[in-house]
């Protein structure tokens, strides 16, 4: 049976987000899969990598859970809002101060090459976003997306299988937010 994560990273907890990220997993855990849920605001930790990979830095006691989860997890699902053609700063820290080598990945000596340490891992990406789809893709070439999909999980061994993006958020109605909501069920029914 597959475990999944979702890691919201919305720091608002009214947002359309959190709706999100409670429907998926209610509806996973309706059809008998293991789904946890993480809302990054809800963790306390130092958001800057301050040394770089240089030095390390001591995790806090709620990484070092979401590591865990992270590494138990067989599917993740990211959910977070497209912000400045991204993500929030929120996920960024978290994603600087837990996907660290030794955990996400590890550089092999004397090569530019590395090993990448969440190998079998899928990962869903559920954005929520403001502009226009087709704006997004074909104006700003979808600049978030690739990050997380390729510079990030990729980089990691995480193979994203599918990227399900929401908008215009700032004028979809209840009827339209009813709609994504049963998207986003039928996802986590699929477990995908």
């Amino acid at each position: 049976m597959k475990k999944i994560l979702i890691i919201n990273a919305h720091p608002d907890k009214e947002s359309f987000s959190f709706e999100l990220a409670s429907h998926y997993q209610n509806a996973a855990v309706s059809v008998g899969v293991e789904c946890k849920l993480i809302h990054l605001i809800d963790l306390h930790f130092e958001p800057v990598l301050r040394n770089g990979y240089r030095k390390t830095t001591e995790l806090e006691p709620d990484l070092l859970t979401a590591q865990h989860e992270i590494s138990n997890a067989d599917h993740l699902v990211l959910i977070y809002p497209n912000w400045w053609g991204t993500y929030p700063a929120l996920l960024k820290g978290f994603i600087d101060r837990t996907f660290l080598p030794g955990f996400a990945f590890k550089y092999r000596e004397n090569s530019m090459l590395w090993d990448k340490l969440l190998n079998g891992k899928t990962a869903r990406l559920i954005v929520t976003m403001d502009s226009p789809k087709w704006y997004y893709r074909l104006f700003t070439k979808s600049p978030g997306h690739h990050s997380m999909k390729k510079g990030i999980l990729g980089f990691c061994g995480v193979k994203v299988i599918g990227i399900t993006s929401f908008s215009p958020m700032r004028t979809s109605t209840e009827s339209i937010r009813s709609k994504w909501v049963a998207e986003v069920e039928e996802l986590a029914r699929k477990m995908k």
